[in-house]
């Protein structure tokens, strides 16, 4: 089963699209290390009709990124449309995937995300306008519904599938489950099942021997990692070696920690500015690449007290020397 853009491997890793952390320096870093195809973070089609710069500015990506999706969100068709228009013209990215998966509050209060899997008919209406809107393939990320009494992802991913998406990501949780309790792997072998386009599966992927677990639980055509990313880009490599038969590679050391997280660092000094912004967002990786590091709670408390990436960039230059 063929994905309808271009991938290194016919059984491709996915970095997903995560608020504040698939920027483009991560993106990068994880492609680096072996993720086969990344997305933006999630991009609001509001934003991009009404042409706002800061929009336009979060979907800017490097070539060497490529493959690479925008994600939009929105609950009108005609304004996702009109967003897909613009942003294949602007940004001429390799597809254009459709947020119904979101579980966030301020995407969701106005139906965007997986809010609109209340309504099958709008997830419908989106992606026809969607695919009418642009000639890049469309794909679509869903969760597996909104609550417990609406939970259906088969129905969901055929009307997903019939309305003309041209591959499927599904989260196997519910919107109101958030990241709570086990995504459910027995509901992407069902989808699986049922549809004829490639069906990427996301949930509970923390290791390298996770995506091969959930390979053969579900028979998916790709795995798409997220949380399981945090501070680790290595998992797409340890994921890639075990997938073609070579022995798990061992996790890196403090030192190739620190040596990745100042490239981290030195790829958003670059891409984004030495901004007190671009200092307090990059925070967060800071406590995920010195997890489990010997003097982790030291280190952290000294890279949380920054104002700056240049700071930054000292700090794990000193501790990668």
């Amino acid at each position: 089963m063929h994905f309808p853009y271009r991938t290194a491997h016919d059984f491709p890793l996915f970095l997903a699209p995560m608020s504040g952390v698939s920027e483009s320096p991560f993106r990068l870093l994880c492609r680096r290390f072996g993720a086969d195809v990344v997305v933006s973070e999630f991009i609001s089609a509001v934003g991009v009709a009404r042409g706002l710069e800061q929009i336009f500015e979060d979907m800017r990506f490097e070539e060497a990124e490529r493959p690479i999706g925008i994600q939009l969100y929105g609950a009108d068709a005609t304004v996702m449309a009109r967003a897909a228009e613009m942003v294949t013209e602007a940004c001429k990215p390799d597809f254009i995937d459709i947020n119904f998966g979101c579980p966030v509050k301020k995407v969701v209060k106005n139906n965007g995300g997986s809010g609109c899997l209340k309504d099958l008919g709008l997830v419908d209406r989106i992606i026809r306008a969607v695919r009418n809107a642009t000639h890049l393939p469309v794909t679509v990320k869903i969760r597996s519904g909104w609550d417990e009494t609406q939970r259906d992802p088969v129905t969901i991913a055929l009307r997903c599938r019939e309305a003309g998406a041209q591959a499927l990501t599904l989260h196997a949780r519910t919107r109101t489950q958030m990241f709570s309790g086990a995504a459910s792997w027995d509901e992407i072998a069902r989808v699986v099942e049922a549809l004829d386009i490639p069906v990427i599966g996301n949930g509970d992927i923390a290791t390298a021997h996770d995506v091969i677990a959930m390979r053969a639980h579900t028979n998916c055509a790709g795995v798409m990692i997220a949380r399981g990313a945090f501070g680790n880009p290595w998992i797409f490599g340890q994921a890639r070696g075990l997938l073609t038969g070579r022995p798990a590679q061992p996790d890196p050391s403090p030192e190739e920690r620190f040596a990745t997280a100042l490239e981290h660092a030195r790829l958003a000094l670059r891409l984004q500015g030495d901004t007190r912004k671009t200092a307090l967002e990059f925070r967060k990786h800071f406590g995920w690449y010195t997890k489990g590091v010997p003097g982790a709670s030291q280190l952290r408390e000294r890279l949380f007290r920054i104002e700056s990436m240049q700071e930054a960039e000292a700090i794990f230059a000193a501790q990668a020397a």
